[in-house]
């Protein structure tokens, strides 16, 4: 059974994961993630795809307290993939890549979205606020410089894309870093604890 009052937020390198654990890893994958996974014309993708899957797995075997090969999801388009048995789907579940960066949240607690984001210092953040996150956004991020601005930026983008994948603002919003990567949650209810992002080995 979930224990109550749960959330994990994992990170890992999927760049590190070798050959051998990956295909042990999209051996766990149902006949839908396989056809989806197919689907992937880029080496990269396919490895976010699979690692992201097995993470998620890994997450909710911790949570749930079974052999996290045996939890069956179901692929929903456009979101995040559900637990495939009804007395579950009110586990929440959000998934986030970027570069060799995989992440995944879940909590037994309520709805959320994760997003995760290498920091590039050689985007023009300006211009990407402006396109995608409005006319405030812009006016704050253009009052700051240098480092300052673009680790808002990276904030602001962070919590944008969290939203989406949460359907909405939520009612709480966790923002954290790691060395050269920005990490936002978005939960549907505030949590009891601050999660604290954990960074795993999957290559065993």
């Amino acid at each position: 059974m979930a224990a109550p009052g749960d959330t994990l937020v994992w990170l890992v390198d999927a760049g590190a994961l070798s050959g051998a654990a990956l295909d042990r890893y999209a051996d766990w994958l149902g006949a839908s993630e396989r056809e989806r996974c197919a689907r992937f014309v880029r080496a990269e993708r396919r490895r976010q795809f699979i690692v992201g899957r097995a993470l998620l797995r890994l997450a909710l075997g911790r949570l749930l307290g079974v052999a996290p090969r045996s939890i069956a999801l179901r692929e929903r388009p456009g979101n995040a993939p559900a637990l495939a048995s009804p007395a579950l789907e009110n586990i929440g579940l959000s998934i986030s890549h970027s570069g060799p960066w995989v992440a995944c949240a879940a909590s037994t607690i309520c709805a959320l979205g994760l997003d995760i984001e290498r920091i590039d210092a050689r985007r023009d953040v300006l211009a990407l606020a402006q396109q995608a996150l409005g006319p405030q956004a812009l006016a704050e991020l253009q009052a700051l410089e240098g480092e300052a601005r673009l680790h808002a930026f990276y904030r602001m983008w962070c919590l944008h894309e969290a939203g989406i994948k949460l359907g909405g603002p939520g009612a709480a919003q966790y923002v954290f870093e790691q060395p050269g990567l920005a990490i936002a949650l978005r939960t549907a209810v505030r949590l009891p604890m601050a999660p604290v992002p954990v960074v795993v080995g999957v290559d065993a």
